[in-house]
């Protein structure tokens, strides 16, 4: 079994900022939100705990890790989208100056990318073999995976369920 979970909040998340591959820290409600998720992971009594390589999500794991004795890997497949020049700004300017690439973004649309950044096609396919390598792994246990909102997304959509909410931080998700 494979469980999605979404790092903690950001202060680029209480703001409605694109992260991207930018490497921003959780805040002090990301940080609880972390300790909160680490009881829910210890309860599908998980065999492996995995975690996208930027800092939010590797933070994030850092925590469950510690609080849950698991050990930790690293899998950059599970980063978020390269969210390209729209990486730092804010989502209303973006939706301001460019309304239709933000209703792109919005819908998850498959053939859309970022300008600069990377296609949620392209994405799909690295969080898809990603899910693939890790399931094969996991035919003696549970996989937890700390990750982020699209990554959460786009394998929920790609498994044929509704990936058109982007889950909380801190949600924990049965694939």
């Amino acid at each position: 079994m494979i469980y999605l979970a979404r790092h903690g909040q950001t202060s680029y998340n209480l703001e409605g900022r694109f992260q991207g591959w930018g490497d921003v820290p959780l805040d002090e409600t990301g940080r609880d939100q972390a300790r909160q998720l680490a009881v829910e992971v210890a309860a599908v009594e998980p065999v492996r705990l995995v975690s996208s390589n930027l800092a939010r999500a590797l933070e994030t794991a850092t925590i469950v890790s510690e609080l849950g004795g698991l050990e930790l890997q690293v899998d950059p497949r599970f980063a978020e989208t390269d969210t390209g020049d729209w990486t730092d700004r804010s989502f209303a300017d973006v939706a301001g100056e460019d309304p239709e690439a933000f209703t792109a973004f919005v819908e998850l649309r498959a053939d859309w990318g970022f300008p600069g950044g990377e296609s949620f096609s392209t994405q799909a396919a690295r969080v898809a073999a990603g899910l693939d390598d890790w399931r094969a792994r996991s035919e003696t246990g549970a996989t937890v995976i700390i990750c982020h909102g699209n990554v959460i997304r786009l394998a929920l959509r790609d498994a044929g369920r509704d990936g058109s909410e982007r889950p909380d931080n801190g949600t924990l998700v049965a694939l």
